[in-house]
């Protein structure tokens, strides 16, 4: 299966470039720390060591031993695992659902760094998120190029317009996920050409296509909306690069069309999967773009930094992000997250890892119902944007995945195809 393989090649190669990537740094940490530095990139590197053999060889899992707040939940994890009427008892790295041992290895390049100060907050994945954002600098200023000659006439637009415009951002913001650097090993994936110019061709490779039910939402909550009620959007954010300026200028079009009054982005409190958006790749980018020598970037990052300040746009990370639960669990594991999600009009939740969470990455039947894969997950009205870079897909029409199957062998993780799949909850 594709996750044999990514446990066996993809994952010791991401695990053999965070090696390298603090070998490299080496003098940095010393020139800020001192020998502490170096000692403390020592120790770090003999703990990633450590565990890329330990995941070579197919060892058993072993309860995290850092101070850091999930740790205990992490265990009680571990335990439920051990403890599965079908399981094998130890859980090793081979012998395990996917999702966990590839979640619990990003946990455990953090404890690499978090329990080595000087060095703790340093993120090993930095340089690629930067590298992916620079690289994609022409598809970024012919994003913001276009929309902000689309925010010129925005208000002249008719309803059939905006739904035009929301339905080319929506698709920008699905095709962006093809720049994801846990899914590359962290080789160049970022995004070259202009976006705008290929959504036609790229119709007929999404999958399910709720669009109009995303609009229609939309459009009720802004006529049922009252004095006292914020129509409100949520993004759960993926990668940082392309993706996230891909994510920012639909929430700017959100806000600027008054789809939304409000937008709130959830990123992860550490770094995971390689690219995906912490708070310190979210403003540096902002910040990047407000910079930047080009008139039309640096008015988005201008105006992005402004919605920040003015609280229609708020970045939250919260720690069950990056916990190796499934969705359906949130309610229980985070109720206080569960609760703030309830609070939106409709949940954006950006590619594949998140829909693995959504639905629990199964290898479900191809034509089984969304909302049944949801398994009870129904906080607000949600739609996944995602292209697929792994073998779990659901809500296809009967023999849809088949047919694919019988042309392309690959076409579940090759991240030629994509979805934009709703479901309205309860």
């Amino acid at each position: 299966s594709f996750a044999y393989f990514t446990i066996k090649d993809r994952l010791p190669q991401i695990l053999t470039k965070v090696i390298d990537t603090l070998h490299r740094h080496k003098n940095e940490f010393f020139e800020e720390h001192g020998e502490k530095g170096v000692e403390a990139e020592k120790r770090a590197i003999s703990f990633l060591s450590k565990l890329r053999n330990e995941l070579q060889t197919d060892k058993p899992v072993t309860p995290l031993e850092d101070e850091l707040p999930d740790a205990v939940l992490w265990n009680q994890y571990l335990d439920y695992q051990r403890n599965l009427p079908n399981g094998n008892g130890e859980p090793s790295w081979f012998q395990s659902p996917w999702l966990y041992v590839e979640c619990y290895m990003y946990r455990r390049i953090h404890a690499a760094l978090a329990q080595n100060p000087p060095i703790d907050n340093f993120d090993v994945f930095k340089e690629g998120k930067a590298q992916n954002f620079f690289e994609s600098q022409e598809a970024i200023i012919a994003l913001c190029t276009y929309f902000q000659e689309l925010l010129k006439n925005i208000k002249d637009l008719d309803e059939k317009q905006l739904q035009e415009e929301l339905f080319k951002l929506l698709q920008v913001s699905l095709w962006g996920n093809k720049c994801d650097l846990s899914f590359s090993a962290g080789e160049d994936s970022s995004q070259k050409s202009s976006p705008l110019q290929s959504l036609e061709n790229m119709v007929p490779y999404i999958l399910v296509n709720d669009m109009e039910k995303v609009w229609s939402l939309l459009v009720n909550a802004k006529k049922n909306r009252t004095e006292r009620s914020n129509v409100r959007v949520d993004i759960i954010l993926d990668n940082a690069g392309f993706e996230l300026v891909s994510d920012l200028v639909l929430a700017d079009f959100l806000l600027s069309s008054k789809l939304a009054d409000e937008v709130y982005f959830h990123g992860k409190s550490i770094p995971w999967y390689v690219s995906d958006t912490t708070k310190h790749d979210f403003n540096w980018t902002i910040k990047q773009l407000g910079s930047a020598n080009h008139m039309w970037m640096s008015r988005c990052g201008v105006n992005w930094e402004g919605n920040l300040k003015k609280g229609v746009w708020v970045f939250c990370d919260h720690m069950f992000w990056t916990l190796p639960h499934d969705f359906s669990n949130m309610s229980e594991v985070a109720p206080d997250l569960y609760a703030e999600l309830q609070k939106s009009n409709l949940l954006l939740f950006k590619g594949d890892l998140n829909y693995r969470k959504l639905t629990g990455d199964r290898k479900w039947e191809y034509s089984v119902p969304f909302h049944q894969a949801l398994n009870k997950f129904h906080p607000a009205p949600l739609c996944s944007l995602r292209t697929l870079k792994c073998d779990t897909q659901v809500g296809l029409k009967p023999g849809q995945g088949e047919q694919i199957q019988a042309s392309e062998p690959e076409w579940m993780v090759s991240g030629k195809y994509g979805v934009i799949q709703f479901d309205a909850g309860l």
